[in-house]
């Protein structure tokens, strides 16, 4: 199996499984591990997940939202998806510095089996930090589900002294009207969750999607490294890095290079 990987500026960006590319990478490369995964949700019962990413995800008010495109990954039974998280939560523990923050995003569903994955993935658990979207779909008689939550965690002990002043505990952004992916977050909040990484720092996402993590990434000043497995939103993350990257530097433009590795080599340099 091949890997397609792209360099822009300070960003690495590989078209790939996140799995398999984050078994392939070097021990203690990362400052940060931020990323929004597939959370395998969108109901009550085992057909409900079973849907397309569509069908769960968007409402009928979501007009040019719905012309994204699917993603895979989402439709895991419960025990399927436990599994699956503590193999990439242990793999990208490894690949993370000692003490390096890991923030992994859910929703109120998975929010349990969040935190028992990152736990079962050697992760020492810190907390969980809400994420109010501002609006949702209201419903009669029951409270509304307007937040998602990251659950996050740290590579061993954490010093206070990393450089990084002191962060909030609850976040409130509202959704991108003009988001290219079913489930992209708003720049703001992953600007906001980037904080945690020191400046200069290495934040790794390997569900990286359109590549939100990436553009606030660069625009605070840190390196990247993001995994998609989907070619129509690798492109779409590559775009998007590429425009943050001209915009911190007009004069001084990076190149772009596409090169194909094989999986078994050192995917980290």
């Amino acid at each position: 199996m091949s890997v397609e990987k792209v360099v822009i500026g300070d960003a690495v960006l590989y078209l790939g499984d996140g799995l398999a590319v984050l078994r392939d990478m070097a021990d203690g490369i990362a400052d940060a591990v931020i990323t929004d995964p597939p959370y395998s949700s969108g109901g009550a019962f085992r057909g409900d997940r079973a849907m397309d990413t569509k069908t769960k995800y968007l409402s009928s008010s979501s007009g040019n939202i719905a012309k994204t495109t699917d993603f895979g990954g989402d439709n895991r039974d419960q025990r399927a998806f436990h599994f699956w998280s503590c193999l990439w939560s242990a793999a990208a523990l490894r690949v993370s510095k000692p003490g390096a923050p890991g923030l992994f995003f859910t929703d109120w569903r998975q929010l349990p089996v969040s935190t028992d994955y990152l736990q079962g993935g050697g992760w020492v658990w810190r907390g969980v930090v809400p994420w109010a979207k501002k609006a949702a779909r209201p419903q009669m008689g029951r409270f509304s589900a307007q937040c998602e939550y990251v659950v996050w965690g740290s590579a061993g002990p954490m010093p206070i002294e990393r450089g990084v002043g002191c962060l909030p505990g609850f976040y409130e952004f509202a959704y991108p009207a003009d988001r290219e992916h079913i489930t992209q977050k708003p720049v703001d909040l992953m600007a906001a969750m980037v904080e945690i990484c020191p400046e200069g720092g290495t934040v790794l996402d390997p569900f990286m999607g359109s590549g939100t993590t990436g553009v606030a990434a660069i625009k605070m000043g840190r390196k990247f490294i993001g995994v998609e497995q989907h070619p129509e939103y690798f492109a779409v993350a590559c775009r998007r890095i590429e425009d943050a990257t001209r915009q911190r530097s007009l004069f001084d433009a990076p190149a772009r290079k596409a090169e194909q590795i094989g999986l078994g080599l050192d995917v980290a340099a």
